[in-house]
């Protein structure tokens, strides 16, 4: 059997952008999707701290280094610029992986660059 299991994320980033007029998903530097293992086009969870949204959508790749983090179309209507957000990914594994997975949780700094 499997099961869907906390993958990684990034934690409390903050969003740069939010452009309605988009076809959809959510903009995450590239340095950010590395670090915590999320590709392009993956489905992930963004969580914001400011309002409680919750929504899901599919991460697409942001200028490495830039720091951006726009949510893209629909989304856009669920956070402001300046609020935090939790980008969350989930991953399916086997009870066995389950047992040996951990985690990668990525803690920018608050420009949304990784801490090295």
């Amino acid at each position: 059997m499997l099961v869907n299991i906390f993958k990684s994320k990034i934690h409390r980033v903050k969003v740069t952008q939010a452009e309605l007029n988009y076809v959809g998903s959510i903009t995450i530097d590239e340095d950010l999707l590395d670090a915590a293992g999320i590709v392009e086009n993956e489905r992930v969870q963004v969580v914001n701290n400011n309002n409680g949204e919750r929504l899901e959508t599919y991460a697409i790749k942001g200028k490495r280094g830039s720091g951006i983090i726009c949510l893209n179309g629909a989304a856009a209507r669920k956070a402001e610029v300046g609020d935090i957000v939790i980008i969350i990914s989930y991953g399916w594994m086997t009870q066995e992986e389950v047992k040996v997975h951990k985690p990668m949780i990525v803690f920018p700094d608050e420009n949304n660059q990784v801490v090295k």
